[in-house]
């Protein structure tokens, strides 16, 4: 079998007392595009810094392309982290010559600025930009050096629709010419169009690994329905449960997520109970199955904590 692209070993990270990463182990294969989901704090951010060798583990290994992480396996990554800090007082095209002078090989000034649809702002200082334009240019400057894995930190955080879809399109490009490609995201579409496979974090731990469309087949069901009712309480929880077709019940905010396996079946049964039991439907919602679903059933809680 041939060494993978990245490996690591059972990593531990501790800030003081906090064990922000607890035995993380991981393969990712050359070509491929792992995701990493979870909600704030579960520890992506620390493993990909400790991944691309900007932090060490307090245990554990990790090698990159076959090897221990040094100055030659750093000039083949490229790493756009969720906060860049790029030099306010440059422009667009110099802060991209910067990082382009850091490798020996890589792409030209003008193809990263097609590339990511910055050459209306070459000229404009980095301290001027939107948030989405930083986006992009530091997406722009984990290119420069053309590498080989590519470890990317919420890489779409404060992009509008279409600047998003661009930036997917590059990373697709990227992958489609062999690189390999970590990436941590909160947008559920995202992870689904562009992993080949998603690792779910919690607490500082991997709960769950597979492709996005056999984690949500774990689900059992193929629907979600979400009912906020007049009354809450664990009785009905308990009879939404035994309904046909009903997978599973949880507590979603304030509402219950039934997963259910054709909604045809399972909301006539669901309507005819509340209504038998005079419990008032304030609201009602349905849609696919996500990994989103699948996060909140392994663990309770959402993907994305808005506080």
């Amino acid at each position: 079998m041939s060494e993978p692209a990245l490996r690591c070993e059972g990593l531990v990270k501790r800030f003081g007392q906090l064990v922000a990463v607890d035995g993380v182990s991981l393969r990712v294969e050359r070509g491929e595009c792992l995701g990493l989901l979870g909600p704030n704090g579960a520890g992506k951010t620390t493993t990909v810094e400790m991944l691309n060798g900007l932090s060490l583990p307090d245990r554990g290994e990790v090698r990159l392309l076959g090897q221990r992480i040094d100055a030659q396996v750093r000039e083949r990554l490229g790493v756009q982290l969720q906060e860049s800090e790029l030099p306010d007082r440059l422009t667009v095209r110099e802060c991209l010559t910067l990082f382009r002078s850091f490798y020996a090989r890589g792409r030209t000034i003008d193809q990263l600025l097609d590339l990511l649809a910055l050459r209306e702002k070459q000229h404009a200082r980095v301290a001027t930009l939107s948030g989405g334009t930083r986006q992009r240019l530091a997406l722009a400057c984990a290119l420069a050096g053309a590498p080989e894995i590519l470890f990317l930190d919420e890489p779409t955080t404060g992009l509008d629709p279409q600047a998003r879809l661009n930036v997917w399109q590059v990373v697709e490009r990227f992958l489609r010419e062999g690189g390999t490609a970590l990436v941590t995201t909160h947008y559920m579409e995202e992870a689904t169009r562009l992993c080949t496979r998603v690792a779910i974090m919690d607490a500082g731990r991997i709960i769950a690994l597979d492709t996005p469309a056999r984690l949500i087949a774990g689900l059992g069901a193929s629907q979600v329905l979400e009912l906020e009712l007049s009354r809450m309480d664990e009785e009905e929880e308990h009879v939404l449960a035994a309904l046909p077709d009903v997978a599973s019940v949880r507590r979603r905010g304030r509402s219950f997520a039934l997963t259910v396996g054709a909604l045809g079946v399972a909301l006539p049964h669901v309507l005819r109970s509340c209504e038998q039991r005079g419990n008032t439907i304030h609201t009602l919602t349905t849609h696919a199955a996500t990994l989103e679903d699948v996060f909140v059933a392994l663990t309770g809680k959402a993907l994305r904590d808005e506080a």
